[in-house]
């Protein structure tokens, strides 16, 4: 069976390679791809930009909930478009960088893989899962899944230390 007799087979077109050559498979992919698999997409193109601007009026819903696990200074879970944003200025501050593996959607979630990794300093790179829950076009709710939770942990715990005792045990309302 010659290829072209394969290709034939298997529904491509000459017309539909063609376009894929022309455009590029991403551009051939993107116009199939799921809605919230493209929220998704975009909304690591404005985490990368540091956009948290975006991130508020475009990406999170009001009532947003992100569950970092861990036992460090940023785990919990962030209830809220402003606890959520403080987290990701704090991921800002250590260089906090994240390229997409794959998106697979299911429902109202996206399950996402990723290499996250950290610049400023260096001493995180690991492959990261993220379950993403969209509603209305916009995330309510991320679950991170670290693939080695104790680098991690130190980490996080090396960048974000506790404040000195003292300070942590002084009154609230001498904070600030």
């Amino acid at each position: 069976m010659s290829r072209a007799n394969l290709l034939r087979a298997a529904g491509a077109t000459a017309a539909g390679i063609a376009l894929t050559a022309a455009t590029g498979t991403a551009a051939a992919a993107s116009s199939r791809e799921h809605p919230n698999v493209k929220l998704i997409r975009d909304y690591y193109a404005a985490y990368g930009e540091g956009d948290l601007e975006a991130l508020r009026r475009r990406f999170f819903a009001p009532d947003i909930q992100w569950t970092i696990p861990g036992h460090h200074p940023l785990a919990g879970t962030k209830k809220g478009v402003e606890e959520v944003l403080a987290f990701f200025a704090e991921l800002g501050r250590a260089g906090f960088r994240a390229d997409p593996i794959a998106l697979a959607p299911d429902g109202d979630w996206v399950i996402d893989l990723h290499r996250g990794w950290s610049t400023t300093p260096k001493g995180l790179d690991i492959t990261w899962a993220l379950a993403f829950r969209i509603r209305g076009g916009r995330i309510v709710e991320a679950i991170n899944y670290p693939g080695d939770q104790h680098a991690a942990d130190a980490y996080f715990w090396r960048v974000f230390p506790l404040a000195k005792l003292p300070d942590r045990l002084a009154p609230r309302a001498n904070r600030n």
